[in-house]
């Protein structure tokens, strides 16, 4: 039997970086961990990892495997996703440091996403990802939808766009009507096995609310994967024109201000973009 203070076997340490994305303010925006050299991580211990941490996305980083300049794994506390915005906007802020470059490629299950850098000297300060292409679709519950969160109408079509979870779209009439929301979160979970995403104009803003309970998260603070097809969806009926440039406010209700820009030049081309901070850095000795 070993001393209690000394540890039986081989210890294997697992480094993370813990980032804030969609945010400059540290202990704001959405978190993120980012394991920087996944390859010794065994398979089984990914998503055991990811629900230790309990963030709404954990990245795991590989060498890459074709033309991009990393492979990076997502994960929420639930499930592996091919494609989600916030943790690959953290994860090219935490690798552009050292790589400096003024465009990263990041391989995703989703394909290659680009992400360009603008810095301030050596400083990283905002990161524009041009995202994978979303198909769209009318999403055939929303009367259900709609009662589940609380609302009576939604002013666009309801339409599902399946990028990263996917997201089911949802325009309200004010930034007061998203603010008050309280969906059923088990109903939503019963109903609906993507993201459902409220908005509304926000004077020269949008503000947001992103409910994603089928991926173990109650309501993310910032969604890229949804702000891309909101701007889209703003596009392709009218609210803008294609080519403008929104901000999308979203988590102040959950204590995590976060601010997302997203323009769709056309329906094939989307970028997110936001800024992200480095907040900490840690372990596991498994």
């Amino acid at each position: 039997m070993c001393p209690p203070v000394v540890h039986c076997g081989q210890v294997a340490t697992f480094r993370y970086v813990l980032v804030d994305a969609f945010t400059a303010t540290p202990l704001e925006g959405n978190q993120l961990a980012v394991f920087t050299d996944a390859r010794d991580i065994p398979e089984a211990l990914l998503q055991r990892l990811a629900r230790e941490l309990n963030l709404s996305e954990t990245v795991f980083v590989y060498p890459p495997e074709g033309e991009g300049h990393a492979r990076m794994r997502i994960f929420t506390p639930t499930t592996e996703l091919p494609f989600a915005g916030h943790p690959v906007l953290g994860t090219a802020f935490v690798l552009g440091g050292p790589l400096q470059l003024d465009e990263l490629w990041l391989e995703t299950g989703a394909g290659v996403v680009p992400v360009r850098l603008e810095r301030d000297g050596s400083r990283i300060v905002f990161g524009w990802m041009r995202q994978p292409s979303c198909s769209f679709e009318p999403y055939d519950r929303a009367e259900e939808l709609l009662a589940v969160v609380g609302v009576e109408e939604s002013g666009l079509p309801v339409e599902l766009y399946r990028q990263g979870p996917g997201h089911v779209l949802v325009e309200l009439g004010s930034p007061e009507a998203v603010a008050p929301l309280r969906p059923d979160i088990a109903a939503l979970l019963e109903l609906n096995p993507y993201g459902t995403a409220c908005f509304a104009r926000d004077g020269e803003a949008w503000k947001a609310r992103v409910f994603v309970p089928a991926h173990g998260v109650g309501e993310d603070p910032a969604t890229g994967s949804a702000a891309g097809p909101i701007a889209l969806h703003l596009a392709r009926h009218g609210r803008i024109e294609f080519g403008d440039e929104i901000e999308i406010r979203q988590g102040v209700e959950i204590g995590r201000p976060s601010t997302l820009y997203a323009v769709a030049r056309s329906p094939k081309e989307v970028e997110v973009g936001g800024s992200a901070v480095v907040v900490a850095r840690g372990e596991f000795r498994l």
